[in-house]
C-alpha cells in the first residue's frame, strides 16, 4: 500500500526519566498517514512508556511531541513544562485510540454501552448518533451479536475487541496498541490480531508494541528494535527480518522469542 506523504505524528528528542532510571532516552519517529510500525524489544525497553507518551498518559521530561505538523501537548510556564489544557489534551486523545494490555472495560455496562461511551461524553454525540457508531464498530470487530451482555460474559479475546470497537468509536486518525494480545490466552490471540490485520488492509495509522514477531513481520510496513530506552535498528519489515540477524543482539533476543 503506498503511504501518504503527510508526516501524521513526529516525536523529537523526546526524553522521559523515572527518577534517576531513563525511559525514553532522545527518541525520535516520524509516523506517516497510513503507515503501520511494530515496536519490539526487551521488556523494560520503555517500549510502553513510549506509546504512553504519544497519548500523554506520561509527561515527557524533554523534547517535542507534533501531530499533524503542528506541536501538541505542552506549554511552557515560568519556563517548566507543563501539559496543555485538559479540554486540549482530551482533543487530541480523541484523535488517538489507544488499546492496552488489559482491556480497562467498564463492568457494569453492556457492550454497546461501553463502545457509545466515548462518542455521548467526549464527542457530545446525541444517543442515536453513539448507537449507530457503536454498532457499525462493533460489526467491525465481529461482535455485533454480543452487543447487549456484560464483560464479565465475554472471553479475553472478545473482551480486547471491545476494547478496539470502542477506541474506534471515537474516529481516531492513529491508533496505539500496547501489546494486546499479551493478556490473552494462546488461542484467542489470532482474532484480535485479525481485527488488528482488517484495520491496517483499511488505512488506519497505527504504531504495536507486541511481542508477536510473525504479526510484526506479516502487518507493519516498518519494525523498530527498542532497548535501555533508544531505538537500536529500525528498517523495513522484511529487511528487518532478514538483515537484522547480522546484529548480534538482535539475533539473540529473536532466536529466544520465537523458540
Amino acid at each position: 500500500m503506498n503511504k501518504d506523504n503527510q508526516v501524521l505524528v513526529e516525536l523529537k528528542n523526546i526524553t522521559k526519566r523515572f527518577g534517576e532510571v531513563v525511559a525514553i532516552d532522545k527518541v525520535n519517529l516520524k509516523v506517516h498517514k497510513g503507515e503501520k510500525v511494530a515496536i519490539i524489544g526487551p521488556s523494560g525497553s520503555g517500549k510502553s512508556t513510549l506509546l504512553r507518551t504519544i497519548n500523554f498518559l506520561e509527561k515527557i521530561d524533554e523534547g517535542q511531541i507534533f501531530f499533524e505538523g503542528k506541536e501538541v501537548g505542552y506549554v511552557f510556564k515560568r519556563n517548566k513544562r507543563v501539559l496543555d489544557k485538559p479540554k486540549k489534551i482530551c482533543a487530541l486523545r480523541s484523535e488517538i485510540g489507544m488499546v492496552f494490555q488489559h482491556f480497562h472495560l467498564f463492568p457494569h455496562l453492556t457492550v454497546i454501552e461501553n463502545v457509545m461511551e466515548g462518542p455521548r461524553t467526549v464527542l457530545k454525540k446525541n444517543k442515536q448518533e453513539a448507537k449507530s457508531i457503536a454498532l457499525d464498530m462493533l460489526k467491525k470487530v465481529g461482535l455485533l451479536d454480543k452487543k447487549n451482555v456484560y464483560p464479565a460474559c465475554l472471553s479475553g479475546g472478545q473482551k480486547q475487541r471491545v476494547a478496539i470497537a470502542r477506541a474506534l468509536a471515537m474516529k481516531p486518525k492513529l491508533m496505539l496498541f500496547d501489546e494486546p494480545t499479551s493478556a490473552l490466552d494462546p488461542e484467542l490471540v489470532g482474532e484480535v490480531f485479525e481485527a488488528i490485520k482488517k484495520l491496517a488492509q483499511e488505512g488506519m495509522t497505527m504504531i504495536i508494541v507486541t511481542h508477536q514477531m510473525g504479526f510484526a513481520r506479516e502487518m507493519a510496513d516498518r519494525v523498530i528494535f527498542m532497548e535501555h530506552g533508544r531505538f537500536l535498528l529500525e528498517a523495513k519489515s522484511k529487511e528487518f527480518f532478514s538483515s537484522s540477524l547480522e546484529n548480534p543482539r538482535i539475533k539473540s533476543f529473536l532466536q529466544k522469542i520465537l523458540d
